[in-house]
C-alpha cells in the first residue's frame, strides 16, 4: 500500500507555537503516527514542485492524506483536475480538519464546504462520538475520544449528505458537528475527519491516530467489483458467494 501525506507547511515554519508542537511539520507527525500502526507513508508539501504530485507519483499513490489551511488558492488548478481523475479511478483520499476547505474537498463534494467555527484561547473541549460503531474506521475505539482542547467546527457544515456518518462531535460551548464522513466518488473512497487544529496536538493523541490508520486502510481498500478487501496491508481476495 502506498501512502502519501500531503501538508501545506507553512504553520509550522512561520509559528513558534505551531513548530514547538510539530518541529517535524504535521506531515512528519503524521507519518510517524502512521508508522506506529504499521503503515509506512511518504511525504509531499505544497512548495514542492508540482506540490510533491507529479503525474507519474500520483498515478502509484493508494491513499493520499490532504492537510491545507492559509494557502489553499495557491494549490493549481491542474494538480487538483490530477487528484480528481485518480479519485474517481479509485485512489483513496483522506482529508482532514481545515482541509474541507481545499480545492479537492470542494471539487469532489460539490458544495462550499462552509461551516460554523470558534477558536478560543486556550480551546475547548471536544467529545467526538463513534456513532458507527462496526465501521471499520472505528476498530478499536470506545464509544467517544476526548480531546481536552481543540478548535470549534460546528453546524451547519456544508456538505452533501455522507454516505455513511462514522463520528458526531459535541463541544462545551453545546455545538455539534458531523466530524468524520464517509464518501464514494467514483471508484475512489473519500473519509473527511475534522480534528486537527495546527496549535493543538491533536495528532500526537493516541485514538486520533488510530482513527487515521484505519480510515487509511478504507480508504486503500479496491472495491471497484466488491471483491476485494484489504486485511492489515494485504489485499484477500473474497469467496464467491455460493
Amino acid at each position: 500500500m502506498k501512502v502519501v501525506i500531503w501538508n501545506e507547511y507553512r504553520h509550522e515554519r512561520a509559528n513558534d507555537r505551531v513548530r514547538a508542537i510539530y518541529p517535524n511539520g504535521i506531515h512528519g507527525a503524521l507519518r510517524e503516527g502512521l508508522a506506529q500502526h504499521g503503515i509506512a507513508a511518504a511525504t509531499a508539501t505544497l512548495d514542492e514542485p508540482e506540490h510533491g504530485l507529479p503525474a507519474d507519483r500520483l498515478d502509484g499513490i493508494d491513499v493520499l492524506l490532504w492537510w491545507g489551511h492559509q494557502a489553499h488558492a495557491e494549490v493549481s488548478d491542474a494538480v487538483v483536475d490530477r487528484i480528481q481523475r485518480r479519485v474517481l479511478d479509485g485512489m483513496g483520499l483522506v482529508i482532514l480538519h481545515s482541509g474541507h476547505h481545499s480545492k479537492i474537498c470542494r471539487r469532489m463534494l460539490g458544495t462550499s464546504c462552509n461551516l460554523s467555527w470558534r477558536e478560543a484561547e486556550g480551546g475547548e473541549r471536544e467529545r467526538i462520538w463513534v456513532v458507527s460503531p462496526g465501521h471499520a474506521i472505528c476498530a478499536g475505539l470506545g464509544p467517544y475520544v476526548e480531546l481536552p482542547a481543540h478548535e470549534m467546527y460546528g453546524e451547519p457544515f456544508d456538505i452533501p449528505e455522507p454516505d455513511e456518518l462514522v463520528f458526531l462531535s459535541w463541544f462545551q460551548g453545546g455545538e455539534v458537528f458531523r466530524s468524520g464522513c464517509c464518501y464514494r466518488r467514483g471508484r475512489g473512497r473519500i473519509f473527511y475527519f475534522s480534528p486537527g487544529h495546527e496549535t493543538f496536538p491533536i495528532y500526537r493523541q493516541p485514538e486520533i491516530l488510530r482513527v487515521i490508520a484505519n480510515a487509511v486502510r478504507w480508504a486503500a481498500a479496491p472495491h471497484a467489483d466488491g471483491r476485494l478487501l484489504l486485511v492489515e496491508n494485504r489485499r484477500e481476495p473474497l469467496e464467491p458467494l455460493s
